[in-house]
């Protein structure tokens, strides 16, 4: 795990003063399998056997998730920004780390893993799981490829983050 760290390049106020974001772009560019395969093990192989969906949040989220859907052979679902799916959707409004936000998702079915790049204060984890569940879907479990640090132990819907990379 130490090579895949040392990929994630730290870029301080960006996108807002105060602000230090994790950029996962070199990791993706250099060890874009490492990284999914490290993702994928997150999840038992009891969970790929059950799960029919897997559900990434814009927009890096959706790298990881279609990889990990295509790799098992499961659906892939994007969970977006408010305006960007056509309808039906459901919608949940939610606070981040740095100001507030709409997450839209088509309405469906069935059990469903859900993906994200980073988990900050679980804003936008948290919202995605009450999407989810509104628009029909189970969910089996989630997973981040960062962790960092500043909601610890946090959980949502009964069901706890699991995290590649964890900082803090």
């Amino acid at each position: 795990m130490q090579e895949l760290r040392e990929l994630v390049v730290e870029i301080p106020d960006f996108p807002k003063p105060g602000i230090l974001f994790r950029d996962i772009s070199p990791l993706l560019r250099l060890r874009f399998h490492a990284t999914v395969t490290a993702v994928d093990a997150l999840f038992s192989a009891r969970e790929w056997e059950t799960v029919e969906v897997v559900a990434g949040i814009e927009s890096r989220g959706f790298i990881l998730a279609a990889a990990l859907a295509e790799r098992h052979r499961k659906g892939f679902v994007p969970i977006r920004k408010k305006g960007k799916l056509p309808p039906p959707v459901v919608d949940v409004a939610y606070d981040l780390e740095y100001g507030a936000g709409v997450l839209e998702m088509q309405r469906g079915g069935g059990r469903l893993l859900l993906v994200d790049d980073v988990l900050a204060t679980g804003g936008t984890l948290g919202a995605s799981v009450a999407l989810a569940r509104q628009a029909g879907y189970e969910l089996l479990g989630m997973g981040v490829l960062l962790d960092l640090g500043l909601a610890p132990g946090f959980s949502c819907g009964g069901f706890t983050v699991r995290s590649v990379l964890e900082y803090g």
